[in-house]
């Protein structure tokens, strides 16, 4: 009969008693008694990561081989589940199980570099470790994608390249300054063109430079019949109280010195009521849509006057439309055409910033903007009813000025 062995089941085993199982990458080996084994385990025996690296040795006459349980080498399968190998006992007869770790002994040939793992650059960003996992492991789709932007990354680079040699051509040639002199020229009146009407620079007639219809259209212009009647019924007494309140001085002015008769007269009265919408836009700090009802103003204008120079806004749960500084600046460029055709091309800038609410300084920028001459009159010139220092006027003549942004800054006078 044939005898007859039990298991016994170990107790809890360290690291260091578990039974080591080899395996020869290049085949068996047949003597194994000739090869002398060697375990190595990591010094560090605090780390818990490094206290359990173990180096497993065994050299012959002819061949060493190496193998370990940490590294690129290194098996997988020792993490992911335990292996057991059972030890008979034959005088006992029992056979006692024992915890298990494999090593996958390679051959290290004399004189062959071995490779070292090379530690992860700290300084790759994530992109660049997205693209090394996609070069590696994606798929064909991926690679492409990544190709197709590396060589988009290639090709805007040698243009970057090439657009700062040329920069540095140009800079060489002409000067640093001219050409910042140039920057805030075009700057400046990119900034303009937003709000100028439109304009044709090569118009043989000044009037066709800004036209009329531009501003007030045809039917626009007729719809504003009925206002203008309105404004050639003020008496002389309402205009002096206009005037004493604050009122617009440049209606008040057209309003004195309009023809008495014709279609020049009612050109001029439906223009100033216009003009008085503007100016009345221009000081409002929030607008409703019931802007101008009181004044007889047609729907047709005020949908313009809201849509044109006015912006929404979210304010205290409500949307309201506003005049924004930007909005300002175009109202002020079209009032300022609007005098142009209404005084054979000539406009008061003084009696026009008033009734804006701008500083003179910015009015004269607007007119600047829009290739206008500036006028200074003498104080012996000046209209004895208006005030003493209206002298400020803007004519449009062709060619138009071009005129040079300055772009200095000021130097600030040092504390003492």
């Amino acid at each position: 009969m044939a005898a007859s062995c039990s298991l016994v089941c170990c107790e809890e085993e360290s690291d260091s008693d578990k039974a080591v199982i080899v395996r020869f990458s290049n085949g068996s080996v047949i003597n194994a008694d000739k090869l002398d084994f060697t375990m190595y385990k990591n010094a560090d025996g605090k780390n818990p990561r490094k206290k359990r690296q173990r180096i497993m040795a065994a050299e012959s006459d002819r061949l060493a081989y190496v193998g370990n349980n940490f590294g690129k080498g290194s098996l997988k399968c020792n993490n992911l589940c335990k292996y057991y190998v059972g030890v008979l006992n034959r005088q006992t007869m029992q056979m006692e199980v024992h915890l298990a770790q494999l090593f996958n002994m390679q051959p290290i040939i004399p004189g062959e570099d071995t490779e070292i793992p090379t530690p992860q650059d700290p300084t790759l960003t994530n992109k660049d470790k997205v693209d090394s996992l996609i070069e590696a492991f994606g798929t064909n789709k991926q690679k492409r994608a990544l190709k197709s932007r590396r060589l988009n990354q290639v090709s805007s680079d040698t243009l970057h390249q090439a657009v700062s040699k040329a920069a540095n051509t140009v800079i060489n040639q002409k000067g640093l300054e001219a050409l910042q002199q140039e920057v805030a020229e075009t700057e400046a009146q990119e900034d303009m063109a937003l709000h100028l009407p439109p304009c044709n620079a090569a118009a043989d007639r000044p009037e066709n430079v800004y036209l009329f219809d531009d501003i007030l259209s045809p039917v626009e212009f007729e719809a504003l019949e009925q206002a203008g009647s309105k404004m050639a019924t003020l008496t002389s007494e309402e205009m002096k109280k206009m005037r004493d309140d604050g009122g617009s001085l440049c209606v008040l002015k057209h309003l004195e010195n309009m023809p008495t008769v014709g279609e020049a007269r009612d050109r001029v009265l439906r223009c100033t009521f216009y003009l008085s919408m503007l100016f009345k836009l221009a000081r409002q700090k929030f607008i409703t849509n019931k802007f101008g009802q009181d004044e007889g103003c047609p729907r047709i204008i005020q949908s313009k006057l809201l849509s044109t120079f006015t912006m929404e806004t979210f304010n205290n749960g409500c949307v309201r439309n506003i005049v924004s500084t930007s909005m300002r600046a175009k109202l002020a460029t079209y009032a300022l055409t609007l005098l142009l055709h209404m005084s054979y091309m000539t406009a008061d800038l003084t009696l026009l910033h008033r009734d804006l609410g701008i500083t003179e300084a910015r009015m004269m920028e607007i007119a600047k903007s829009m290739g206008l001459t500036l006028i200074k009159l003498g104080r012996g010139k000046v209209n004895k009813d208006g005030p003493q220092d209206a002298n400020r006027e803007a004519a449009l003549v062709l060619p138009l000025v071009k005129y040079k942004v300055f772009s200095e800054r000021r130097k600030r006078k040092k504390m003492l």
